[in-house]
């Protein structure tokens, strides 16, 4: 019995074994480790676009300008101020990229709009790499930017200052800012539907901003749905919210000019408010509508150029941007912040007096090619109201009175 039992824990001994190496034969091969980078990846120092700035800073200070969009003062200067945010440790498995190498990688795809497929060849950073690093950079730019180059004005003394630049170069008083708004081009996000399809015909975010009379933005509001009816897009705003809730802090009427209406200038697009103008219809003008129709409209191109070099310096506007919406957003802002270092520090190579419409002219060098951004679509809104009407119409009879200028008649 004993040798018996021995003999059956053999043979199922045995069918377990053989059981076993047929399920082992049965499993798929093992798949050969990734590796954790390709070899030509490892050497960035050597195989990307730095060695050729080196180059181009000793020789050629044009061509590095037009690469990155800035001179070389202008870069150092902006990679101080944004190191801190993009200073990245090392590891024991890896080197991480300089600040330096992040922060050119990001100025050459704001300034190329080269898809990262593109722009992984020059900056020898992998794509997954890049989707990351550009979008954190840009945010960076922001932070480290925004105190001191994109203020937005919280007291009425502030507006004020505002409102003396738009008189002294546009002879418009009491003007706290151009406003307009414009049809970013965007890659469709996925599963999003018509959700951000315009009446364009193409997937969009809107921008809407304020600027200065030195042609700075002042506000962004981005990241809007294109499909929103454009005539509504203002009212869905944060600054709308504030100023028709009476939260901006604007002066006075007895601290303005001829005690009229603190305003913002805007065009057909947008309704018409107690405190922001637009142009009276083209339909059975007036000598006088016409006046008031041009002097608003000096006053509002500020805005329209501020788009016009935006978008020619950063040729990223050209494409339809291929990053989620959230990204999106970053890129725009850093654009918008950097617009306005750019136009302090750099003023002379990035927005030159050709590149800005003249007094009496619309002949900036942006306006020869084609538009990249588009404009939002003026539609008919609900009747203004009377208020906003006899603000306006003081307004038209302020400039065709004693705010009247000798080259006002020769339109």
């Amino acid at each position: 019995m004993a040798s018996l039992a021995k003999r059956q824990l053999a043979a199922k001994m045995i069918k377990l074994a053989i059981e076993m190496k047929q399920q082992k034969e049965q499993r798929p091969a093992k798949r050969k480790r990734r590796l954790w980078t390709k070899e030509w990846l490892q050497q960035r120092d050597n195989l990307t676009h730095m060695p050729l700035l080196a180059e181009l800073t000793d020789t050629q200070a044009e061509d590095y300008r037009n690469y990155l969009r800035m001179s070389e003062e202008s870069f150092l200067q902006l990679l101080s101020l944004v190191k801190p945010f993009i200073q990245k440790k090392d590891t024991v498995m890896r080197q991480s990229i300089p600040p330096e190498q992040r922060l050119t990688a990001t100025l050459r795809f704001l300034a190329t709009g080269k898809s990262l497929q593109d722009l992984r060849l020059a900056t020898a950073m992998s794509q997954p790499t890049l989707s990351k690093v550009i979008p954190e950079t840009c945010e960076a730019i922001v932070l480290a930017l925004k105190d001191e180059y994109f203020k937005f004005p919280k007291t009425a003394e502030e507006w004020m200052t505002v409102a003396h630049g738009f008189e002294e170069h546009w002879q418009f008083p009491n003007c706290g800012g151009s406003l307009d708004g414009k049809h970013i081009r965007i890659s469709q996000p996925p599963n999003s539907g018509s959700f951000f399809y315009n009446y364009k015909g193409y997937f969009s975010v809107i921008l809407m901003a304020l600027v200065n009379a030195n042609y700075e933005f002042m506000m962004v509001d981005v990241g809007r749905n294109g499909s929103v009816s454009d005539g509504g897009v203002l009212e869905l705003t944060k600054f709308f919210t504030m100023l028709r809730d009476n939260k901006l802090a604007l002066p006075s009427n007895q601290e303005t000019k001829e005690n009229l209406n603190f305003v913002f200038v805007g065009d057909e697009a947008f309704p018409l408010h107690p405190h922001l103008m637009k142009p009276f219809p083209q339909k059975n003008l007036t000598p006088q509508k016409k006046v008031f129709n041009y002097r608003l409209s000096r006053a509002r191109r500020v805005v329209e150029n501020a788009f016009g070099i935006l978008a020619n310096r950063f040729r990223i506007f050209h494409t339809a941007i291929n990053l989620k919406p959230e990204k999106i957003e970053k890129v725009v802002l850093a654009c918008c912040v950097l617009h306005n270092y750019l136009r302090r520090n750099d003023s002379a190579h990035y927005s030159p007096p050709c590149m800005l419409d003249t007094d009496d002219c619309t002949n900036a060098e942006w306006r020869q090619e084609s538009p990249a951004l588009a404009p939002l679509e003026s539609v008919t809104l609900s009747r203004p109201s009377d208020c906003a009407i006899q603000c306006r119409d003081r307004y038209l009879h302020y400039f065709n009175n004693e705010g009247a200028v000798s080259w006002q008649n020769a339109i």
